[in-house]
């Protein structure tokens, strides 16, 4: 009986004790949604005024200037980390909450009423989003850099030994992965009335959130590029929020021992650091920003030289792999002569952070406004669940099986698996989800040693796919 009573009692104390988070999660809750519904009422407002009094083509962005896009670039950041911290069953979306918040954003910024009242037509063809989307592209791409760069400078150390040991494996992983998703696409490819060809490589390239793979479909569509736009952006916030769960989820459901996996993924770190502080380098600064612009710059150029293949089909790296591959050298050898390159670790992943906001930001204001334009433009519902649909399971099977050829078939520890799922689905935001949730960089080595095949495999499946079918 007295034990019985202790367990009770225990079992009291535990429910007054989860009480605080419950009511605390639903606060959280609360506030986002507030906060979210008084921004988006705050744009539609001041676009309907402003059209009153100056006509529509001037939108938001012209009549307050530069200060309404920072204006509105600081309260998503407010917005997507509050509901990115909405915790269920462990589960967040973390920064990615920054990306559903600038989608929402996107939107509301695209629709301005034609004509007062606020009850009459909007016209989603004019507006703020259309004119402040070059901002948000801008930052994207400063995001992006950022995040890339470093990324790779954190892995750099360890990236080319581990790669050089597991180099198949990566291959094989990156391969596997965007071969799934391809097949998945030809299948919907053929089906009647299901977008064609070109409206399938835009979903399979918004599916693995691969804007090189969407440049090359669009470039091989021709006439057709506004379905290969429509898939991108029907199929894009998906293989954001879907990854990013996948890489939270799947240690939940296989019940796995996260200390235990970190301890596997240690590569070893190249003894270097020791001997480089004793040559008494150079530094330029004292948070390594002078390493990180080399990095940038050096990889924006190789990023920009274009390798043609077949017929019209040209392979770049693009920003995003040719910086990755120029920091990733640089964080190698942390040095150019007597010329410290190297970055803190400290500064490294602040940048990562900021970086990765600031992507997320671009990515989904850009979605947002692109999705109403497409979708009217298409003239059709079903056209739009046949691309949410497709782009679900073009997400979620290439994840699957790269899970189970992981760890069933190469045997690769659970968190080198997903480090490399991120990277063969060239998915940036899953990574830094991953590291929070894993808490171990370590994971961004198989990352960056999967996203090199992955992202030359998505160029050429989605050429074909629109040459071929």
């Amino acid at each position: 009986m007295e034990q019985e009573k202790i367990v009770q009692a225990e079992e009291v104390s535990e429910n007054k004790t989860s009480s605080p988070k419950k009511s605390l999660k639903w606060l959280w809750i609360t506030i986002a949604l507030v906060a979210l519904a008084g921004v988006l009422a705050w744009v539609v407002y001041n676009g309907i005024i402003n059209s009153q009094e100056k006509g529509a083509k001037d939108g938001i962005a012209t009549v307050f200037g530069f200060n309404t896009f920072l204006f509105g670039v600081f309260v998503i950041v407010i917005l997507g980390y509050m509901l990115g911290r909405i915790t269920i069953k462990k589960v967040n979306l973390g920064t990615a909450g920054v990306f559903l918040v600038a989608i929402a954003f996107g939107l509301a910024c695209t629709y301005i009423p034609d004509k007062a009242p606020i009850i009459g037509g909007l016209n989603p063809t004019v507006g703020t989003g259309v004119e402040a989307l070059s901002f948000y592209k801008a930052i994207k791409n400063i995001g992006l850099v950022f995040f890339v760069g470093a990324v790779g400078f954190i892995a750099g150390p360890k990236f080319f030994r581990n790669f050089t040991k597991n180099f198949k494996t990566y291959i094989l992983m990156g391969i596997m992965i965007i071969l799934v998703g391809t097949a998945v696409a030809v299948a919907f490819a053929l089906i009647p009335g299901a977008g064609g060809t070109e409206f399938s490589a835009g979903v399979l390239s918004g599916a693995l959130t691969s804007t090189p793979g969407y440049s090359a479909a669009e470039a091989a569509a021709g006439d057709n590029a506004a379905m290969v736009t429509l898939g991108y952006a029907l199929a894009y916030p998906f293989g954001v929020v879907g990854v990013v769960l996948f890489v939270q989820l799947m240690p939940k459901i296989l019940k796995a021992d996260m200390n235990y996996e970190r301890s596997l993924i240690k590569p070893e770190v190249m003894a270097t650091r020791e001997e480089k502080a004793k040559k008494k380098l150079i530094e330029c600064d004292d948070f390594g920003l002078v390493g990180l612009a080399v990095g940038i710059v050096s990889g924006l150029l190789v990023g920009a030289i274009k390798i043609p293949l077949f017929n019209d089909v040209v392979f770049t790296l693009e920003t995003t792999g040719g910086v990755l591959i120029m920091c990733l050298v640089c964080g190698h050898f942390g040095r150019i002569g007597k010329i410290s390159l190297e970055v803190p670790a400290k500064s490294a992943k602040v940048l990562r952070e900021l970086g990765l906001m600031f992507f997320l930001i671009g990515s989904g204001f850009d979605g947002g406004v692109k999705l109403i334009s497409q979708i009217q433009a298409s003239g059709g519902a079903m056209i739009v669940v046949w691309g949410l649909l497709a782009g679900v399971v073009m997400t979620t099977a290439p994840m699957i099986v790269g899970l189970f050829l992981g760890r069933k078939v190469l045997k690769l520890p659970l968190l080198n698996s997903l480090g490399s799922i991120t990277g063969g689905m060239t998915s940036t935001p899953a990574l830094g989800t991953l590291i929070s949730s894993a808490e171990t960089e370590d994971v961004a080595t198989s990352y960056a040693s999967t996203y090199p095949i992955a992202l030359i495999m998505i160029v050429l499946a989605c050429n074909l796919m629109i040459g071929l079918i």
